[in-house]
């Protein structure tokens, strides 16, 4: 619309003669004539008096818009986030493909929405989406058990007690000077551990496997280097082998999340005490981290506390990651400071997975504190795993999953054929299978019982074969490291750690691994 038109649509819309309007201007009646006709253009000074006159911008009355009517109409439209833009871990129908594998092996009733879930995967993340993934959650919070589903998992911790099956250990009295070394092999062991998984987590095998065979690093004995590698090397594989961590290079052990969240659990036990709750954990993690620190289940449940979910809905709520490995790697701490009380540790586990994690995904946790407890009393392997079965249910996917490996060791099985068959029945080429609790449980088993106590080879057989590798081998080191304690890990593991840990937890940053350990022993006396 020209200005002329502009003008003209004004001066009727208020019912006003030429005349009247040429009044309030202090212009001619022939004026507004001949800017009604186009004739002329009414001087900047008049065009600023007719907009504030009429309450309109000069965009809409010299340009034909008006940029405050259009943020007006913006923002009394609907709002809403722009769908593309939200993180996989957070947008719950983005991953919902999970959903249904994990709600079928829970043994929920939901074949019969399988084309619902397989169509709402292949939609654009938009709100249609959304509202589609809202009626799935709500199917599979009110499906039931299929009536030949041959296990019981509760999550209950009372409920989880009366499922299990006794496994003591002998509990003796470790003296000051034992304990200390025990405690700092557990440290040394997971970091190391985790710092040989760390340089190729995410690889599959079919590509660490040949890389490993090619650098001479296979059956794995070592590090992995920066210097193993060349153009020619890298250039052979998809995995981004470049810009990782190399223990060549590193000035201790760079931030992981593995790592950072032994530190979380002594800064909880600081200022919570041994009694901490759920809920204190819950608060303890949007204190002390960002939130990209934290993935899968971890990421859901902490912007669930965010959204006002407290535990265990913060677990539940639109979360297809609740049995995945997240829980399995944060119970150390619990195990480190309960020598000899594996049922104590496992307690204190279950209050900690139990803000992220349902069933298998809490057991995880529980297990691997309970055997790092058991292992400050006995280096046997076999009992160490067991004492750590004894704390879960005996009627669950896990327990019969590690009970397998336990069996395939004690029956002669040898162990390239027992990591097979850990292949066979998870599909690392999947994020569920990759992630699960109970594939990285098994596989933590069978290091442990193949690796006959040997540090070095129990923790490159737990990263050699796959899977999540630095997760693996952080916990076998870590209860490899408390069985044997510090004499027991060679000085070539630990030499590239330098005392030194570094985190990304607000307030702390780096520490020194030596303080971290008299804390710790701190913590068994409370």
């Amino acid at each position: 619309m020209a200005i002329s038109e502009m003008i003209k649509k004004l001066r009727l819309r208020e019912k006003m003669s030429q005349e009247d309007f040429a009044s309030i201007f202090s212009v001619s009646r022939q004026s507004v004539q001949k800017w009604e006709n186009g004739t002329s253009t009414p001087e900047i000074s008049k065009l600023v008096e007719i907009s504030k006159h009429f309450d309109i911008s000069l965009d809409e009355l010299v340009l034909e818009r008006d940029k405050r009517a259009a943020e007006a109409i913006l923002y009394n439209k609907e709002m809403k986030p722009q769908y593309s833009s939200i993180p996989t871990w957070e947008f719950y129908p983005a991953d919902i493909m999970t959903e249904y594998q994990q709600s079928y092996e829970e043994g929920l009733d939901i074949e019969g929405y399988k084309d619902l879930f397989f169509s709402v995967s292949k939609l654009p993340a938009n709100e249609i989406k959304k509202k589609l993934g809202d009626v799935i959650f709500e199917i599979v919070s009110n499906a039931p058990i299929k009536e030949d589903y041959k296990y019981i998992e509760p999550s209950d911790l009372e409920a989880i007690k009366e499922l299990r099956r006794e496994y003591p250990i002998k509990s003796t009295k470790l003296s000051e000077k034992t304990l200390e070394d025990k405690i700092g092999g557990a440290w040394y062991g997971r970091i190391c551990g985790c710092m040989l998984g760390k340089t190729v987590e995410g690889i599959r095998t079919n590509e660490l496997v040949p890389f490993l065979k090619e650098t001479g690093n296979y059956p794995m004995h070592r590090y992995i280097y920066k210097k193993d590698l060349t153009d020619e090397i890298c250039a052979k594989y998809n995995y981004p082998l470049k810009n990782r961590c190399f223990a060549d290079e590193i000035d201790g052990m760079p931030v992981d999340d593995d790592t950072n969240y032994v530190v979380l659990a002594q800064l909880l036990i600081e200022k919570y005490g041994r009694n901490f709750t759920p809920f204190d954990m819950s608060r303890h993690w949007l204190a002390c981290q960002p939130k990209d620190a934290y993935c899968t289940a971890e990421r859901v449940a902490f912007c669930n506390f965010v959204k006002g979910y407290v535990p265990p809905y913060s677990a539940v709520m639109q979360n297809p990651y609740r049995e995945w490995i997240g829980a399995q790697i944060r119970g150390d701490y619990f195990g480190y400071i309960n020598p000899g009380a594996p049922e104590i540790a496992a307690e204190m586990a279950w209050r900690d997975a139990s803000i992220s994690h349902v069933k298998n995904g809490i057991y995880g946790e529980m297990f691997a504190s309970a055997m790092i407890a058991s292992a400050a009393m006995t280096d046997d392997m076999r009992d160490i795993i067991c004492a750590g079965l004894a704390q879960i249910p005996e009627s669950s996917r896990l327990y019969e999953d590690v009970m397998c490996v336990v069996d395939a060791y004690k029956n002669g099985v040898p162990g390239e054929k027992c990591f097979e068959t850990i292949h066979e029945k998870y599909d690392e080429y999947t994020s569920h299978g990759w992630c699960h609790t109970n594939s990285n449980a098994m596989i933590v088993a069978a290091s442990l019982l193949y690796g006959e106590g040997d540090y070095g080879k129990s923790i490159c057989m737990a990263v050699q074969t796959g899977f999540d590798t630095d997760c693996n081998g952080a916990t076998v080191g870590s209860v490899i490291g408390m069985a044997k304690g510090m004499k027991g890990i060679p000085e070539y593991w630990t030499e590239p750690i330098k005392n030194t840990l570094h985190t990304s937890i607000f307030g702390v940053g780096t520490v020194k691994i030596s303080d971290c350990v008299k804390k710790t022993l701190a913590h068994v006396k409370l």
